[in-house]
């Protein structure tokens, strides 16, 4: 299924629910209230585990929904899905990334041999259509990163490769957003984790939906104008690596996302190298997933 968190006007209580075709968003707490016991955030409804997920699948396959309880897509305010716990960001987890990477970020040219690792904080959080922030006092180089997000189900520690998809809930599109002149020693904390650095969204696809995540084709546009094109299938590090290789040190809860990298095609790495400014409007898609679009706005 496909989950969006939503409300009905900028000033609506936020709620979720399932978009059940391309445009018709149903409200799952309502539509199966009396039926099955939904809680009322996504978040609470993937930690409820996969018991209440396969009664709502049930409940809701082949449903004719009443007019009452649908609405469309573009009449609702999309949210982020919810403020995961923390992000895991894998930097230079593409081929071609490592190496336009190389030339303009002066990282290594040799291939990573373990995941590279970097973390983002729940406060980088936005939705769709929200503002990625430009201070121009903090950053001239803020950058793009179109990347498949994976959303885990369940606290997870110690994983072994084998088992790791068991513990993935669904996926998502992050938008890795970067100040490069902020990085500091070699630490991208504050380069990566400033306020509105990570949209997330629009919505969260479970993983049942989803047969083979890495043959995704990722892309990114700015204004329009296409910036990358890439698939999942050429991480370095697939999803099962990555979760075993965090496991091992940091333990992973309900809801935690891994941002698994981004293709080649960041601003950085364009001649003339090329960077947002206010005005700009980012969109990062993902098949499957959708469009995660984003204006840039100065503060």
């Amino acid at each position: 299924m496909r989950f969006v968190t939503f409300s009905r006007g900028t000033d609506g209580e936020p709620t979720f629910g399932i978009v059940v075709d391309e445009t018709t968003v149903v409200d799952l707490v309502k539509g199966l209230e009396g039926e099955v016991d939904v809680p009322e955030s996504l978040l609470e409804y993937i930690k409820s585990g996969p018991e209440l997920h396969r009664s709502v699948v049930e409940a809701v396959d082949g449903r004719e929904w009443p007019a009452a309880l649908t609405c469309h897509i573009d009449d609702i305010v999309l949210h982020a899905p919810f403020r995961p716990g923390k992000i895991i960001g894998v930097g230079l987890n593409y081929v071609e990334h490592v190496e336009e990477s190389s030339r303009t970020l002066d990282t290594s040219e040799s291939l990573p041999t373990r995941p590279v690792l970097f973390s983002k904080p729940g406060t980088a959080v936005i939705g769709p259509d929200e503002p990625i922030l430009h201070n121009a006092m903090m950053t001239s180089e803020l950058d793009w990163e179109c990347e498949l997000a994976v959303v885990i189900a369940h606290r997870s520690k110690s994983v072994t490769e084998s088992d790791a998809m068991n513990h993935v809930f669904g996926y998502s599109i992050v938008n890795d957003i970067s100040a490069r002149d902020q990085r500091r020693s070699g630490q991208w904390f504050f380069s990566k984790g400033q306020d509105s650095f990570a949209p997330f969204g629009p919505m969260v696809v479970s993983a049942d939906e989803i047969s083979d995540p890495h043959s995704l084709q990722l892309s990114l546009t700015v204004n329009g104008e296409p910036r990358q094109n890439g698939n999942s299938k050429h991480m370095l590090f697939k999803i099962p690596q990555l979760i075993a290789d965090i496991t091992a040190g940091v333990t992973l809860e309900t809801g935690d996302v891994i941002a698994t990298g981004s293709p080649q095609g960041v601003g950085a790495a364009m001649v003339p190298p090329t960077y947002l400014l206010p005005g700009d409007v980012v969109a990062a898609t993902i098949e499957q997933i959708g469009t995660l679009s984003n204006p840039v706005k100065a503060v």
